[in-house]
C-alpha cells in the first residue's frame, strides 16, 4: 500500500508533467486515473510556473528595462508550459468567436490550424499580459510583481478545476485526448485545490505586507481573487450556453482569462494604492 504523502507527491508530479515540459522521476509512473485525481494539485503546479516566471523576470531586470524583461519572462513561461493553455485559448476562440452551432464548434476545436479569432485572441492576450507585467514592475517594483505572478499563475489554475467539478464534458468522452479529464473531480479533490488557493493567497498577503510600509497593497489579493471568481463564473456560463459543458481547450482558455483578470485587478488595486 502506497503511503498517502508519497501518493500525493506522485500526483503532484503527474500534474507537473501534464502542465509543463519538466521531466519527472521514473518512480512516479503513470495510471490513467491519476490524470483526473492530479487536478487537485494544478494550483501548486501553477505556483511553480509563476515562481519560474518571477525568477526570470528578476534576472532579466538586471539587464534590460521592464518592458523587455516582461517579454523575456513571458517567453520563458511559454517555453516551460509548451504554450499549453495558450493553445486552448486560440482553439476556443476559433470555435466560439463566431456564431456556429455546437457541433461545428466542437469540430473546429479539433482542427490543429489556427484561424483569425484564435490568432487575434492569442496575440491580444500575450500583449495584455506583457503590458500589465511591465506596468506592475514600474508601479510597485520587481518583488511585488513577482508575488503577483506566482499568485496569478497558481489561482488561475484552480479555475479549470472548478469547471471540471461543476460542468459536464461537452465533447466525445470516449475519444477525448485526456479521457480521465472528461470525468468530474471529487469534492475532496476540489477542496484540496481550494486549500492551495487559500495558502497562496495567505502567502501573497504576508509578502505584500513585508514589502510595503503600510497595509494598502494587501487589498490586491482579495480584489484579484474576486476578479478570478467572476471570470470563472462568466466562462462557466458561456461554455454552458454555447457547448453545454467544457472541453480540454476551454479549460486552457479559462485559465488564460482568469490569469489576465487576476493581473489586471492586481495592477488596478496597487496603482490606486500608490501615493
Amino acid at each position: 500500500m502506497t503511503h498517502p504523502v508519497k501518493h500525493e507527491l506522485r500526483l503532484f508530479f503527474v500534474a507537473l508533467q501534464f502542465l509543463t515540459r519538466v521531466p519527472v522521476p521514473n518512480w512516479v509512473g503513470f495510471e490513467p486515473a491519476w490524470l483526473q485525481t492530479c487536478l487537485r494539485h494544478f494550483p501548486l503546479v501553477g505556483a511553480c510556473i509563476g515562481a519560474w516566471a518571477a525568477v526570470v523576470l528578476w534576472a532579466a531586470l538586471q539587464l534590460w528595462p521592464p518592458a523587455v524583461a516582461a517579454v523575456v519572462s513571458t517567453v520563458a513561461t511559454l517555453w516551460l508550459t509548451g504554450a499549453f493553455h495558450e493553445d486552448g485559448l486560440a482553439d476556443t476562440f476559433d470555435a466560439l468567436g463566431g456564431t456556429v452551432s455546437r457541433e461545428r464548434a466542437l469540430e473546429i476545436m479539433k482542427d490543429s490550424r489556427i484561424g483569425s479569432y484564435g490568432a487575434a485572441a492569442l496575440v491580444l492576450m500575450l500583449l495584455l499580459k506583457v503590458s500589465v507585467l511591465a506596468a506592475l514592475v514600474v508601479s510597485v517594483g520587481a518583488l511585488q510583481a513577482g508575488v503577483a505572478l506566482v499568485w496569478a499563475h497558481a489561482v488561475s489554475r484552480a479555475a479549470p478545476v472548478w469547471l471540471v467539478a461543476t460542468l459536464r464534458y461537452a465533447g466525445d468522452a470516449e475519444h477525448a485526448k485526456a479521457k480521465p479529464l472528461a470525468t468530474q473531480i471529487t469534492r475532496a479533490g476540489t477542496a484540496v485545490a481550494g486549500i492551495w488557493v487559500l495558502l497562496a493567497s495567505a502567502a501573497a498577503v504576508a509578502l505584500m505586507l513585508l514589502g510595503s510600509p503600510d497595509a494598502r497593497p494587501a487589498v490586491a489579493v482579495p480584489l484579484a481573487l474576486l476578479a478570478v471568481v467572476l471570470t470563472t463564473l462568466m466562462c462557466a456560463r458561456w461554455l454552458r450556453r454555447r457547448l453545454g459543458g467544457f472541453t480540454g481547450d476551454t479549460l486552457g482558455a479559462t485559465q488564460q482569462l482568469a490569469e489576465a483578470a487576476a493581473l489586471l485587478a492586481w495592477l488596478a488595486s496597487l496603482g490606486a494604492a500608490q501615493p
